[in-house]
């Protein structure tokens, strides 16, 4: 593709985090145990049977991930690879087939270079989300899986996840509700899940906080995970830890935090149980961290009926977690060398 199409005339640096309709985005169709080769196609508009599973059942699941543009205009994908592997884990947790690496990596690849002038330049703040999914479509009733399937990629040029001059600083709100059991769907990328826990970020914003803090199912103790986001926490000794749990999804963005916090920083890093009462005098700088948000420092968590800074005005963005924050978006947009092999260019 000519690099030189017009960029849409967008007021990029005024994005929200909102849909954007695209040109163009990439299907293909899994039936009779296997699947077609996939196309890229216009209509924005998936027609399904009204008894289809992903609607009454939930057969769905979906990644997310960005391109960037760098200073020198390359475009760049973080660590793809992984957002492939985590659909193909998640996927036959709710028996549907799992799609090949080929085909995910290359539908990434076109639906981005065929959506070139969409892609947010560099310095604007903004970044192209692609959002892969998949979703049983086949007519059906009965619970039972879908007898067909459509793997999906879309993108949208998107600003922050939340809005602020600098790096946004959050607040978190405990919940009441459980966001998953330890042997049930937490630690796999289904919509359910995010369904379940609406009510819980509109009761956490109705007590002023920017989104719910999950707690432990069984105990009510140990930190999960936030409501769109996984937690990191850098202690007064010097550690950076988050928590270890069978009921939250394996981050890519967190995976990669602890990685640059050890190699970049030299923190002594720790996935482990944190028992928020007990060790919330310890904590320092605490975090949210996901694809969508990339890294929002947490300013303060409202639990027991009070609210608790981490900062005494609890507004203040700490120095590790500023670090961590430039490093990896220093990566992504190709201004720092990783030395990893994280970083994939798109050849457009």
């Amino acid at each position: 593709m000519d690099a030189k199409v017009n960029k849409k005339d967008l007021n990029w640096s005024e994005l929200g985090f909102q849909y954007v309709k695209t040109d163009f985005r990439f299907s293909a169709t899994w039936e009779n145990g296997k699947w077609n080769d996939g196309e890229l196609i216009r209509d924005e508009i998936i027609s399904i049977h009204e008894g289809a599973p992903a609607i009454h059942y939930a057969q769905q699941c979906f990644e997310g991930l960005k391109a960037q543009t760098s200073a020198d205009g390359r475009v760049l994908l973080f660590r793809p690879n992984l957002n492939c592997e985590r659909m193909n884990r998640t996927a036959p947790r709710i028996l549907m087939p799992q799609v090949p690496d080929e085909m995910f990596l290359c539908a990434i690849d076109e639906v981005v270079k065929a959506n070139y002038a969409w892609i947010p330049p560099f310095g604007s703040g903004a970044s192209l989300y692609i959002r892969p999914m998949l979703i049983g479509v086949g007519e059906n009733l009965g619970l039972k899986p879908a007898s067909k399937f459509e793997f999906r990629v879309f993108v949208s040029p998107v600003g922050p996840y939340y809005k602020s001059d600098g790096l946004a600083v959050i607040s978190l709100a405990v919940s009441d509700f459980d966001r998953a059991a330890p042997s049930g769907t937490g630690s796999y990328k289904v919509g359910a899940n995010y369904a379940g826990g609406l009510m819980a970020t509109q009761k956490a914003q109705e007590l002023g906080a920017s989104e719910a803090l999950y707690l432990d199912a069984t105990e009510k103790r140990y930190i999960d995970e936030a409501g769109s986001a996984n937690i990191i926490v850098a202690t007064k000794d010097g550690s950076l830890i988050t928590p270890k749990s069978d009921a939250i999804l394996p981050s890519i963005t967190r995976r990669s935090l602890m990685v640059l916090a050890k190699d970049k920083l030299g923190m002594t890093t720790e996935e482990r149980s944190i028992d928020l009462r007990k060790e919330f005098s310890s904590f320092d700088e605490a975090a949210a961290c996901g694809t969508a948000a990339v890294l929002s420092p947490v300013g303060k968590i409202y639990f027991d009926d009070s609210w608790h800074n981490i900062y005494k005005d609890g507004e203040t963005v700490g120095p590790v977690m500023q670090d961590l924050f430039d490093q990896l978006v220093g990566i992504q947009m190709g201004e720092i060398e990783e030395g990893y092999g994280w970083v994939k260019e798109v050849s457009v």
